[in-house]
């Protein structure tokens, strides 16, 4: 019996050696599950951190590309003369990148870039790979200001009952940081988003009030229908060198034939040297008359506070304004330099290596233009068939309605296939005219430079429309008889409704209109002459890219009532060129890529 219980005892206690060898072993085959799932969690840890790490460095050597674009004064000027410049490196603790900026194509005139980011970290690599566009708006402003003197300028305010049908950009003012820099009265609507140079905020973090303390941001908010965008990047129409850099690219693209260096006669009083251009379409063909070596007699008032008729001074830093001669009336030299051509003569396309945009007509004039005449087969308007940009280093005059050939929508825009665009672009001012203001009598300090006197070898040339007759009493074979008088030939004045379908850029001040009265006083001393009444309606179907606010006309006074609507197709790159401002660059539609892999 003693012996069976030891023999038991022996057995059991193998058993428990046993089991405990097996748990041993479980326990052990567990630890080292549990090792190599830790291993392979920390691996992944590791793996994803470096992934992200070089996907982070990859977007930071992206943002840099793109900060890198906005400072340079004409991309494709750049990247067509310093391409060493367009490849750069950013380095981290733990990562680093390297990318390349290039020109990848055009649609239309708009360049297209490739920004290439390559992020590094450890053994993995990220690329980012983005096509971007220049970002472009409606209504570019450098300031929502008007000068009122040699170093002074006063808000413009946004009114009650205006429709705002355009994207807005406005520069930030920094002469006042704590101000805004959009006025606004009433309740206008802006129906397209609205961009902002400046903080939302002041330095203490308050909300900023407008001018006089009108409202808070925050109380306007419901009047941007689709958003109010602050700290964007700014419109670099305000800096001189910025457009002198895109002006000489586009002289250096132009045909040497359709480049002109205008000469003023001095038989004129306050002479300048213009280009006259009037658009027409004869035969299905869309043609350009241009007459060289045009004169306009340019008329200054005395009094500073008479006008709106300033310009910013060039070369001034911080900026200057002046007043300058405004358009009375011009000449051309009898029998001279008159030539018809179609538009499509004009045509050229920039190349850069070989991207190349598509055709598009281009004029360069180192002077003045005036656009209008009444000598052709455009008594109704200027009709522009074909793409067309003009620049002037100059001022540009508008003396006619100026309407693009082609499809229009119900609205009056544009449609959208219609092939047809016109762009003018000046160093000075791009103003409509008064061409009534050579109707009035000379004599006195203020008054208007009167009727034009013809000297030898030259021919006045009329703009706008010629006002209708009248009837008069004249005594004929001893009896009085009413009778018909034409009116002379220097009493005119533009359409009503004044419409300009184009793209406006103005480097040295503002798109508007001459001779508007800043004191008004009920009669023509100091305003313009309208068509009818006051005021007339101004419709520009197209863009506004502005150095600052121009004046069109003062409610229920003197000039015009703006109606200003955007073209879309103009967006689209359309408009031949490229002599776009804004300093900020964002993706294309689907133009964003990003991938993997692991370095070798």
């Amino acid at each position: 019996m003693r012996g069976k219980i030891k023999q038991g005892q022996f057995y059991r206690d193998g058993s428990t050696l046993v089991l405990a060898i097996i748990a041993m072993v479980i326990l052990s085959a567990m630890g080292v599950g549990m090792l190599a799932t830790a291993y392979g969690v920390r691996h992944r840890a590791i793996r994803l951190k470096n992934e992200t790490t070089a996907m982070l460095a990859a977007e930071a050597g992206y943002e840099k590309a793109i900060y890198w674009m906005g400072q340079q004064k004409d991309m494709l000027s750049t990247l067509q003369q310093d391409a060493t410049g367009t490849r750069s490196a950013l380095s981290f603790p733990d990562s680093s990148c390297d990318y390349q900026i290039k020109l990848f194509a055009f649609v239309g005139s708009r360049p297209v870039y490739r920004v290439i980011s390559n992020g590094h970290s450890g053994i993995f690599n990220r690329t980012v790979e983005v096509y971007v566009v220049q970002a472009l708006s409606g209504w570019d402003m450098g300031m929502c200001r008007v000068p009122m003197g040699n170093n002074k300028t006063y808000p413009v305010n946004f009114a009650d009952n205006e429709v705002i049908d355009m994207r807005v950009h406005i520069n930030e003012f920094e002469d006042n940081p704590d101000e805004r820099d959009i006025y606004i009265t009433g309740e206008p609507q802006f129906l397209a988003p609205v961009s902002m140079g400046e903080s939302k905020f002041r330095d203490n973090g308050d909300d900023k009030p407008g001018y006089n303390d009108q409202r808070d941001y925050d109380d306007l908010m419901s009047l941007f229908e689709d958003g109010i965008y602050f700290d964007q990047p700014e419109c670099k129409v305000s800096e001189e060198t910025t457009v002198q850099k895109k002006l000489d690219r586009f002289k250096n693209s132009t045909k040497p034939d359709f480049t002109f260096n205008p000469i003023a006669s001095s038989l004129i009083g306050n002479p300048n040297p213009t280009v006259q251009l009037e658009f027409f379409v004869e035969d299905g063909v869309g043609k350009v008359c241009i007459t060289n070596n045009c004169t306009v007699r340019g008329y200054q008032r005395n009094s500073e506070d008479t006008t709106w008729d300033f310009k910013i001074k060039p070369d001034s830093d911080p900026q200057e304004y002046e007043r300058y001669y405004i358009y009375a009336y011009h000449f051309r030299p009898e029998g001279g330099e008159r030539t018809v051509v179609p538009i499509e003569q004009t045509y050229v396309s920039q190349s850069f290596g070989d991207v190349e945009s598509e055709p598009g007509g281009q004029i360069y004039v180192e002077g003045n233009v005036i656009i209008g005449g009444n000598m052709l087969l455009h008594n109704e308007g200027q009709v522009v068939k074909g793409t067309m940009t003009v620049v002037a280093t100059g001022n540009i005059w508008v003396a006619d309605s100026i309407l693009l050939d082609g499809a229009h929508n119900e609205d009056g825009l544009p449609a959208a296939d219609n092939p047809n665009i016109f762009g003018l672009i000046a160093e000075g001012v791009v103003k409509v005219v008064d061409p009534g203001i050579s109707s009035y009598s000379s004599g006195g300090t203020n008054s208007y430079p009167g009727p034009p006197i013809k000297p030898d070898g030259l021919e006045y040339v009329p703009t706008g429309r010629q006002d209708e007759g009248e009837w008069v009493l004249q005594r004929v074979k001893g009896k009085w008889v009413q009778v018909w008088q034409e009116a002379e030939v220097y009493e005119r004045h533009l359409p009503d409704p004044m419409i300009v379908e184009a793209a406006v850029t103005v480097g040295g001040g503002g798109w508007g209109a001459e001779n508007v009265n800043r004191n008004y006083s009920g009669t023509y001393y100091g305003g313009r002459k309208e068509a009818s009444g006051t005021e007339d309606y101004l419709i520009l179907h197209g863009s506004i890219t502005e150095g600052m606010r121009g004046v069109v006309g003062l409610i229920n006074k003197d000039g015009f009532i703006k109606r200003y609507y955007t073209d879309e197709r103009i967006l689209e790159g359309i408009l031949p060129g490229d002599i776009w401002l804004r300093g900020k660059y964002i993706p294309a539609p689907s133009g964003w890529h990003d991938y993997r892999h692991i370095a070798p």
